[in-house]
């Protein structure tokens, strides 16, 4: 009976059991469709109301069993725009975004919630522009009465799921770059609320970061448990509790990162204590690996990393930045070497404030390592970058072969046994003639260098060099290099030098040896040396600067050759590189003298004769001037390519803030170096220089204090006799100062018109003019980057000799023609009348002049602007004899002159020079 009773319950239990499922499961089954239309109309009716990126998708499910037991409502091949002023790029694009929807809500709320989202196979494409837009806010907050409304529509979110997809992070702001692949992403949290927890893992099979374009992380697997803190109304983030793993890497991430209005504030800890020296390294970008993968490696690490502070671009904010990387006990061996690298400890801190690299400090407290019996113990402190504290230590004796071959570093053969030992302390300051309190010796003997990069090794590498200074000033500074020799290519390369007393350089100097410089350029795999030079000495250098500054040149012992061939030389002062095809210079005490020296520079040819001085002092202080006389031939001379040139980067459209910035080429002045004193005679048969083309250019020219002075200076132009003296400066890379005095005789003012711009913009209306003059004319002004004179800038004053001149077709004659009837004033002509002019504030002022024409006698004075504007005073004396005549005034312009009969004018605006 007993057995009977419990049959039936189990029945009954499993009949209710069954309906009950039954009933659930048609419930999960018909509330989507039930709910179907309601959840669609919600969904486009949130989206046009919270979203300011334009929304795409194909068509919409809704299930319980996508993300069971949820339910949600699932919009397939999802296309979300970001915001202004990215609203036409996609910010994410995914196969399927589930959203969840609160159960409550739909049952018996006005409104439907969003607590959830799901992305899967998506790919999120994050970006900031240089200005710090962002395309993310893409999600219209909610206004105070819709906070206070509960029945709103709205996203409440408490579950956030990326499944399998790609987040792209690019800040133009920041110079931050970051990809994700494979990412997978769970966040749990009540988002709805202002202040929140937002517990979260993540997990990324391959990571890339890169800074400024270099690559700090490059495929790193990263696996991570987060909590961060949330702030919604200061949009403020602060990271709790961070455990990540990259690779096999174990570090610590706590800190805060808050919105401004104009940039961040952050402060970031990154830590890794007591991690394994190797795990350190699978961090590293994949050459490393490569590397790892063949060395064995041992020790411990710490590593410490903080960021702390504003950055503000717009006013030139950036955080400080510190690091403190620890190694004990290290242990490598690359490629199972017979002397490891062992005993490797290394206590370094380095800070940069304000990410400015003027105030970088370095401090490597310590650094040592043993291989074999040999050793390397050092410490380094240096504080700032253009006049750094140093406080330096450094011992060692170690076989580099050895020492190569346990780290392993490639492509890269290395022999010999260096020795050094030294001690530094001090400011480096040459300006103010400040040196570190230095004793230090360094030895190589048996050097030997190999790359890949050139097939033949550097042999015989022998250098014995001591740097000793007790007080601290360049004036106590030694120098020793007793011996520097190597074979290169097997030539013997050999430099023996002594220098003391760098204040009044006593130098002692011995070189003797064939050099190849554009092959021992790839040994190294430099750039630069583009063709096949050599450089070939038997130099003795020995003497005094002050002597040679003096003149004492008894006192010197200075001679030997030094050849040159196919050398390539780069300056600050040239925007191209001079070559040197063929030199050969003999030194004879402070006199360097050279015979047939052919250079070339860009389209231009030289052949030079004569000597230098002071040379030695030039090339080895900042003080020394360069003193010289030679003559100059040239066939051609192109002088435009001398102007110097800087790149610009232009900023990005503000109508199109992603246009990337473009990279353009400033024209800059030609800039004479000041520590030049030289004088040459030059001959060119052709001068090139801004549009104007110069034969037969002959003259003397002097160059010191950065000045440039040229005498009884001759050329031919346009068919015409020139002789000039002049002046020239450069005050800036943007601007110079130029005077001269010029001389043409009989030249074709039609020719000039036609051929020479500068003519043509400030004699415009010799336009239609036929006919020989003479010029005699004193200028000076201004010059802008272009090399052109800036108008209102120039004063001067001269005479033009009009010798036959034919006025055919200028207005400002017609309209007298047409305003007196007179039509024979519409085509004058000119003829032995001197007229005097001066130049000031953009003003032309004629000086009264008379010519006689046709029975007339016109009188003409005045001013005309170098922009073609007329205030010129004009009385048309009447045939015979001129007694009774016509008063006018001319104004308007060039092109459209007015003519008022009458002594009535206006006086013409003056344009002054902006830089005096």
């Amino acid at each position: 009976m007993d057995a009977i009773k419990v049959k039936s319950v189990l029945v009954k239990t499993a009949k209710y059991t069954g309906i009950t499922f039954a009933v659930i499961l048609s419930l999960m089954f018909l509330t989507p469709i039930v709910f179907s239309d309601k959840l669609k109309e919600e969904i486009k009716k949130t989206a046009n109301k919270k979203l300011a990126g334009e929304l795409n998708y194909s068509d919409v499910n809704v299930s319980f069993f996508k993300h069971f037991p949820s339910l949600t409502l699932t919009l397939n091949d999802f296309k979300l725009n970001g915001s202004t002023p990215f609203q036409k790029e996609r910010l994410i694009n995914a196969k399927e975004v589930s959203f969840g929807i609160n159960l409550s809500s739909l049952i018996f709320g006005e409104s439907i919630k969003i607590d959830e989202i799901y992305l899967s196979n998506s790919t999120i494409n994050i970006k900031v522009n240089k200005e710090g837009l962002a395309n993310y806010n893409v999600y219209i907050p909610e206004k105070e009465d819709e906070k206070k409304d509960k029945e709103s529509a709205g996203i409440k979110l408490e579950h956030i799921e990326i499944i399998d997809s790609e987040l792209v992070y690019d800040d133009k702001s920041t110079q931050v770059h970051f990809d994700a692949f494979g990412f997978n992403y769970l966040g749990k949290g009540d988002l709805s609320q202002d202040i929140f927890d937002l517990y979260s893992k993540a997990k990324i099979d391959k990571l890339n970061v890169l800074y400024e374009n270099e690559h700090y992380l490059m495929n790193k697997k990263v696996d991570a448990d987060l909590i961060t803190k949330i702030n919604v109304n200061s949009l403020s983030f602060v990271f709790e509790q961070n455990d990540l793993m990259i690779n096999q890497l174990p570090v610590d991430f706590k800190g805060k990162f808050d919105f401004l209005k104009d940039g961040y504030n952050m402060d970031f800890v990154v830590n890794s204590t007591n991690s394994n020296l190797h795990d350190l390294f699978t961090a590293f970008p994949p050459k490393y690996i490569t590397w790892l993968k063949k060395t064995e490696l041992n020790g411990k690490t710490d590593l410490l990393l903080t960021l702390k502070g504003k950055y503000i671009e717009s006013k030139s904010i950036a955080p400080d930045l510190n690091l403190d990387f620890k190694i004990r006990d290290g242990f490598v061996n690359y490629d199972k070497s017979a002397f490891p690298v062992s005993n490797l400890n290394l206590d370094l801190s380095t800070s940069l404030p304000s990410l400015n690299p003027d105030l970088l400090i370095v401090d490597t407290k310590s650094i040592s390592l043993n291989v074999n019996k040999d050793y390397l113990k050092a410490k380094l402190f240096v504080k700032g970058m253009n006049t750094p504290e140093i406080d330096a230590v450094f011992n060692s004796k170690i076989d580099l072969e050895k020492l190569n071959r346990a780290i392993g570093i490639p492509d890269f053969e290395l022999k010999g046994m260096l020795v050094g030992q030294g001690k530094a302390k001090g400011k480096y300051d040459p300006k103010n003639k400040i040196f570190p309190i230095t004793n230090a010796s360094i030895s190589l003997k048996s050097g030997y260098v190999k790359t890949k990069y050139y097939p033949n090794p550097i042999t015989k590498i022998n250098i014995l060099t001591t740097i000793n200074n007790q007080k601290g000033t360049s004036s106590d500074l030694k120098i020793s290099l007793k011996p520097a020799e190597f074979t290169f290519e097997g030539k013997p390369v050999f430099v023996e030098a002594q220098l003391d007393n760098f204040d009044d350089l006593t130098y002692d100097i011995k070189a003797k040896g064939t050099l190849d410089i554009s092959k021992i350029y790839k040994v190294f795999s430099q750039k630069g040396l583009d063709v096949d030079g050599s450089i070939k000495a038997d130099l003795v250098l020995k003497g005094k600067q002050s002597d040679a500054e003096k003149g004492n040149y008894s006192k010197l012992n200075n001679k030997g050759t030094l050849e040159l061939r196919n050398i390539l030389i780069a300056t600050e002062y040239l925007p191209k590189k001079f070559l040197i095809k063929e030199g050969i210079f003999k030194i004879n005490q402070d006199k360097m003298s050279f015979h047939n020296f052919l250079s070339a520079y860009g389209q231009s040819d030289f052949r030079m004769n004569g000597y230098l001085q002071n040379v030695f002092n030039f090339a080895t202080t900042n003080t020394g001037i360069l003193r010289g006389s030679f003559t100059l031939n040239s066939t051609y001379i192109n002088a435009d390519e001398f102007m110097s040139k800087t790149e610009v980067s232009t900023t990005t459209n503000a109508s199109n803030p992603e246009t990337k910035p473009t990279n353009t080429e400033e024209t800059g002045v030609i800039i004479i170096p000041a520590n030049l004193d030289l004088k040459f005679q030059a001959n060119a048969q052709k001068v090139n220089f801004n549009e104007l083309t110069l034969n037969q250019a002959k003259g003397t020219m002097s160059m010191k204090n950065g000045k440039l002075t040229m005498q009884n200076t001759g050329f031919n132009l346009i068919g015409c006799a020139v002789t000039m003296n002049a002046n020239y400066q450069a005050t800036t890379p943007k601007k110079a100062q130029f005077e001269y005095d010029i001389k043409a005789s009989d030249f074709d003012i039609k020719r000039a018109y036609n051929e020479i711009k500068i003519f043509r913009e400030i004699a415009s209306a010799a336009e239609k003019a036929q006919g020989i003059i003479s010029l005699e004319y004193k200028l000076k002004g201004r010059l802008n980057a272009n090399m052109e004179p800036v108008y209102p800038s120039l004063v001067g004053n001269g005479i033009v000799s009009v010798k036959d001149i034919k006025m055919h077709g200028m207005k400002m004659f017609s309209a007298v023609a047409k305003k007196t009837s007179k039509e024979e004033m519409k085509n004058p002509e000119l003829s032995k009348v001197v007229i005097k002019s001066s130049i000031k504030n953009n003003i032309i002022t004629i000086e009264r002049f008379k010519f006689k024409f046709a029975g007339f006698r016109p009188r003409i004075e005045g001013t005309t602007s170098l922009d073609g504007r007329l205030n010129i005073k004009m009385r048309l004396g009447l045939p015979p004899f001129g007694i009774f005549g016509i008063p006018m005034t001319i104004t308007g312009n060039k092109d459209n002159p007015k003519v008022k009969v009458g002594k009535q004018s206006e006086d013409l605006e003056e344009t002054k020079d902006t830089i005096q």
